[in-house]
């Protein structure tokens, strides 16, 4: 079997075309899943290193439940790449909560994975059959923010899924409300559905601009919204229950509409819910990443019912690791999985144990 880089890529974009309902797929992701553990182990030194200290190779690793999960830290703490550096690759950073803080970074030689891990998600759990729509884009561009995964995966939307009048409402100047209101008012006015994403944060800046106006809108049937990422400290903080309600009462978009992404820089691939009409909502991924709940400090899944540490095997993940510790708390739910928050106590004490654990062994 051919498993350079370039044999891999393709395989994986096959896989990613593949039908999820295919009575193969679990055996087909394994088979995908070991492959490029062999390639990362072999060509990604300090996660080869990580593994050595574990005692994982791919003589002994069967199963993608069996690979070590990489903390997500480590991405601040080293370059995880399995190709060298190149003039045309692009780096995805995390946002940091301070001007000092480390800066995780993700190597992507090719974009092509990534974009299409993207648009096949997006359009089976956003768009949801719709093939354009006109969209309103709450964040900066990819001027702005080269190095944000959020603002490509942003712009994908608009250029692979929006009609020609969909544009961005946020600049590093705020957000344009005006502009925003005039474009709700003509969804409003011709009965053409419409879509609004962005930040958490920047939602919250857009009810607070409406709630001083003293304006609502009743968008058409069909309208949708997506928020993700949470506040970031970039505005006030609300429950889910009334950030939702609030996003429905201001927009005359059901809470079934207003859909929710979990992603991170650090994966290739992003989780979806069905609506926030009930909470927590259940999020679920597409068929090239799988999941477990784990105990932080042992690794060993937690037993059925209880809480435990997201770890996420993103195959899409191809020039880094599939395998990430994540410091989410998630419970399992029917067809999915709850997001619960970020660990804390214990948990989070456990994470940064892995950190430190990852780093000592990628020294060696």
């Amino acid at each position: 079997m051919d498993d350079t880089p370039a044999a891999l890529v393709s395989d994986l974009l096959a896989f990613i075309r593949m039908d999820a309902a295919e009575p193969s797929i679990d055996d087909l992701f394994d088979q995908l899943a070991m492959r490029l553990f062999a390639h990362q182990h072999a060509s990604n030194l300090p996660f080869r290193s990580f593994c050595q200290r574990r005692g994982a190779t791919p003589r002994n690793v069967k199963s993608w439940r069996d690979i070590p999960a990489v903390p997500i830290d480590a991405f601040k703490a080293t370059e995880l790449r399995s190709q060298p550096a190149s003039d045309g690759e692009r780096v995805f950073m995390t946002s940091g909560t301070t001007r000092r803080a480390a800066r995780g970074r993700h190597f992507h030689p090719r974009l092509d994975v990534y974009d299409l891990s993207m648009t096949r998600n997006f359009a089976q759990r956003f768009m949801r059959g719709v093939e354009r729509m006109p969209m309103g884009i709450l964040f900066p561009d990819e001027q702005a923010m080269p190095h944000s995964s959020l603002a490509h995966y942003l712009a994908l939307a608009k250029s692979e899924f929006g009609t020609g009048e969909s544009r961005y409402f946020l600049s590093p100047e705020g957000v344009d409300v005006d502009g925003l209101c005039a474009a709700l008012e003509s969804a409003e006015s011709s009965g053409t559905p419409y879509a609004l994403l962005g930040a958490s944060f920047s939602l919250v800046h857009v009810m607070d601009a409406l709630r001083a106006a003293r304006r609502s809108f009743c968008l058409p049937t069909g309208s949708r919204i997506l928020d993700t990422g949470g506040y970031k400290g970039q505005s006030r903080e609300l429950p889910l229950a009334e950030f939702y309600a609030e996003l429905s009462q201001l927009l005359g978009v059901p809470r079934a509409y207003c859909i929710n992404m979990y992603g991170m820089t650090e994966l290739s691939t992003q989780f979806y819910d069905d609506g926030n009409a009930v909470l927590p909502s259940v999020k679920s991924g597409p068929h090239w990443i799988r999941s477990r709940l784990v105990d932080p400090v042992t690794g060993s899944d937690v037993p059925s019912g209880e809480r435990g540490i997201l770890v996420h095997c993103d195959l899409a993940n191809y020039n880094s690791v599939t395998t990430i510790l994540t410091e989410d708390v998630g419970q399992w739910a029917e067809g999915g999985f709850q997001l619960l928050g970020r660990a804390q106590g214990a948990a989070a004490k456990g994470c940064s144990l892995a950190v430190e654990e990852f780093v000592k062994a990628s020294a060696i």
